[in-house]
């Protein structure tokens, strides 16, 4: 167990600390302050006794994308030959939820995207062929005043490759796929140029909200020649499409994102490959109920957009 949790501090502290480069993927998914394990796609192949995840196995070893010819094939989905997680998060509906990103290129700019589909049983065994998902939150070009604008990614690049997504407070319970994409646009402006890059997690959502809201198979998504996918971000853009369905009626585009405060976070606890985290703003924080030896995980300032 305690080679478990020196595996999270590692991979968490890397996560929040490193700038590597080439493209990312979602290392960890913290609710209410418990951390669950995303699927390391570099790694995990090679390693059969890694920790039980939430996020989707996929077959992408360098990290790649889904190209707009594949929008109609079910790589779209989950990403590339994506097969369910044996495991999900329990979140309550409202909740607030971060991804953390291993790293984001800052080149890669564009927008970030959220959705849910509602699983007709347990998500661990479900037919992606069949989900149908319905926008939560979207946010593209925030500011167009800089040289090729400010973007979503951007805010997620200066948030330690953070993003943080609300799961609606009027949500019916049950097991949700959350369907989390940034599409990459600095090759948009041509035809094929955009890169789609979708992460999936298993979610069971509490709560007694009645709200199940209408959606669209993740092969009818996007449409390689849409306006928001086949776009040229290098013409000073006044504006851009994001692509896809509209979000849900009456949901905020975006949750407010939030920099983590100079503290520390530490593992408190670990059960079922759930970390469970605590954090202070403190930095002589001290947790009398910590495990012991375990390094304290720094973060960076604050702040939102």
């Amino acid at each position: 167990m305690l080679k478990q949790h020196h595996a999270f501090v590692w991979a968490l502290a890397l996560a929040w600390g490193r700038k590597a480069a080439g493209h990312g993927h979602v290392d960890w998914v913290v609710a209410n302050g418990v951390a669950y394990r995303g699927y390391d796609s570099p790694a995990f192949p090679y390693d059969p006794n890694h920790e039980k995840v939430i996020g989707w196995t996929v077959d992408v070893p360098d990290n790649g994308f889904v190209e707009p010819t594949s929008f109609s094939s079910p790589d779209i989905i989950c990403h590339k030959s994506a097969t369910s997680a044996p495991g999900h998060a329990t979140v309550n509906a409202g909740e607030k939820i971060m991804l953390q990103w291993n790293t984001w290129p800052e080149s890669h700019k564009g927008p970030v995207i959220d959705y849910l589909a509602k699983c007709p049983g347990n998500c661990e065994s479900v037919d992606k062929t069949t989900l149908e998902f319905f926008k939560i939150s979207a946010a593209g070009l925030i500011d167009n005043s800089l040289n090729n604008g400010r973007w979503a990614d951007d805010v997620l690049i200066a948030n330690n490759n953070s993003w943080t997504v609300q799961i609606p407070e009027d949500l019916a319970p049950g097991n949700y796929v959350l369907r989390h994409e940034i599409i990459a646009l600095h090759s948009a402006g041509q035809a094929n140029g955009a890169q789609a890059y979708p992460q999936c997690f298993n979610l069971k959502v509490q709560g007694s909200g009645t709200r199940e809201p209408e959606g669209v198979k993740g092969t009818e998504l996007y449409k390689s020649d849409a306006p928001g996918i086949q776009f040229d971000l290098y013409n000073n853009p006044s504006s851009y499409p994001v692509p896809g369905p509209t979000i849900v009626a009456g949901l905020l585009p975006t949750a407010k994102q939030f920099h983590y405060f100079t503290g520390r976070w530490r593992v408190l606890s670990a059960s079922n490959n759930a970390y469970h985290v605590g954090y202070s703003h403190n930095p002589a924080f001290k947790c009398t109920s910590c495990i012991a030896d375990q390094p304290d995980i720094a973060l960076v300032a604050s702040a939102h957009f």
